[in-house]
Formats: C-alpha cells, sequence, structure tokens
C-alpha cells in the first residue's frame, strides 16, 4: 500500500526556510494569495460557467418584476421576496423550482452566504414535505459540486484560510476510517463544523465520495426539515438565530449521538 500522502505540509502552512534572507522569502507564505495563475484561472472559468447557465435559466422564464428579486439577507427581506415570488411561483411552478434550485446550487456551490434563507423561503413557498425534498436534493448537489471543485483547486485555498482546523480534522478522519461514514453523518446532523469547511476539506483530507455523498443526503435531513418548518411561520420569526434555540440543538445532538453509537459500542467491545 503506497503510504499516505502528508496532506498539510510546512511550506503549505507558510514556514519559511531560515535560509531565506530575501525579502519575500521573510514574508508568511499565509500573507500572500494561496491560489496560483492555473488555479485561479480555472475557478474563475468553472464560475463563468456557472453564471452563464444561471444566467440563460433566467432569460428563458416568463416575464417577472425582477428588479423586486434579491438575495434576502435578513428575515425582513425573506418575507418581501416571499410576498414578491407568491404569485409567480403558482403561476410557473415548473420554472420557479428550476431558477430556485439553480440559485441554491449555484451558492453553495461558490460558498455564497444566504442558503439559510433559500431554505427558510422553500418552507414558505411549497411546505414541509416538498421543501425538505428540494432543501435536500440542492444543498447535496452543491455540496457535491464543491467537493469537486475542492478536490481540483481547494488545497492551497483551504490550508491557507483554516491549517489549524484542517490538521484537526485530518486526525479525526485518520482515527475513525473504520467507521467514517458514521462520523461523517454525525458531523452533517449537529452543528460541530460548518459545512462549509466539511465541503472543501473532505477531499483534502481524502474523505471518500460516496461517504461524503451519503453522508450529506441524509444527515441534512434533520436541519433541513427544522428550517423548512421555521418557513411555515416566517411572519413569527425575528432572527435566523431563532431557529437554533437549546431544544433544537439538543435534538441536533441527540440524534448526531444516535448515528455514532455503533462507533462508541465498538470501541467498548474491543477494549472489553
Amino acid at each position: 500500500m503506497a503510504p499516505s500522502r502528508n496532506l498539510i505540509r510546512d511550506e503549505e502552512l507558510g514556514v519559511v526556510s531560515d535560509g531565506d534572507d530575501s525579502p519575500s522569502g521573510k514574508r508568511s507564505k499565509l500573507d500572500r494569495f494561496p491560489l496560483s495563475r492555473w488555479e485561479l484561472a480555472v475557478s474563475l472559468g468553472v464560475f463563468l460557467v456557472f453564471s452563464s447557465g444561471l444566467l440563460c435559466i433566467y432569460i428563458t422564464m416568463p416575464a417577472a418584476e425582477f428588479g423586486n428579486l434579491k438575495l434576502p439577507r435578513s428575515i425582513s427581506d425573506l418575507r418581501l421576496l416571499k410576498d414578491n415570488l407568491a404569485n409567480y411561483a403558482n403561476e410557473y411552478p415548473a420554472q420557479f423550482v428550476l431558477g430556485y434550485c439553480a440559485t441554491y446550487i449555484f451558492m453553495q456551490t461558490f460558498m455564497i452566504p444566504g442558503t439559510i434563507f433559500m431554505s427558510l423561503l422553500a418552507g414558505a413557498l411549497f411546505g414541509v414535505i416538498k421543501g425538505v425534498v428540494l432543501v435536500v436534493f440542492n444543498a447535496t448537489a452543491g455540496a457535491t459540486s464543491c467537493f469537486f471543485l475542492s478536490k481540483l483547486i481547494g488545497r492551497p485555498l483551504i490550508t491557507w484560510l483554516w491549517p489549524d482546523k484542517l490538521r484537526f480534522f485530518q486526525a479525526e478522519i485518520g482515527k475513525r476510517r473504520d467507521k467514517l461514514l458514521n462520523y461523517m453523518l454525525f458531523l452533517r446532523i449537529t452543528p460541530t463544523l460548518p459545512n462549509l469547511f466539511i465541503n472543501l476539506a473532505s477531499p483534502i483530507v481524502d474523505v471518500p465520495f460516496h461517504v461524503f455523498f451519503l453522508a450529506t443526503l441524509v444527515g441534512l435531513i434533520p436541519a433541513a426539515y427544522i428550517t423548512v418548518r421555521a418557513g411555515l411561520a416566517i411572519g413569527d420569526l425575528k432572527s435566523v438565530k431563532d431557529l437554533y434555540d437549546f431544544k433544537t440543538l439538543s435534538v441536533l445532538f441527540l440524534i448526531g449521538f444516535i448515528s455514532i453509537l455503533p462507533t462508541i459500542l465498538k470501541r467498548k467491545k474491543i477494549y472489553e
């Protein structure tokens, strides 16, 4: 078996040789832009392809008051967006769902903040069952796109942004290779690590894609249900923070604990 790669080398984390006395050598690599020219070109190319596809979808959609449409950044923005889109969604359901999915996947792929508002919007416009299906599908598709994009160009970026967190994640993954799906389910169900970090870091630490995909598809269901259900009563929400109170977090961690229970029982049996 080939030796495992040293995924987080000192030079990637900005350690500079003492013998380098040049002005550029004295600066930490953490102060430099992490992507090379070809990596930057690839990332811009992928972004342009996705953007062009998204633009084509919107151009071919039936006419609407697009001046009233914008990505929500607060609950009040979301209420206005929901009011503007309600009639359109009823008149053109297929076109609206296509546009909604394209926007959600685009945001998830390129780490654009605001997908939680899109999940709330799904609950407000589609109801619980259809809303959960849409959110889980789009979140999984977007996370998958982000996974492969990170596999292509993400290593220098993530070692630049989160070197310590990446070391920790790599060590935890290494200790749980035999029950990796359970551990990834726990991470997806609970807010232990941000989903953005999991999407970017998983290919860097060699999480198999099938494990990543299954953990994402199944593990996002509880949080999606909570968010979509909250969208039904969007008028009562004051802040996104209201979604995850102590009771909600306790339920998520309980479900997460159940997901890693087989691993705990196996270790206990081995020790005995």
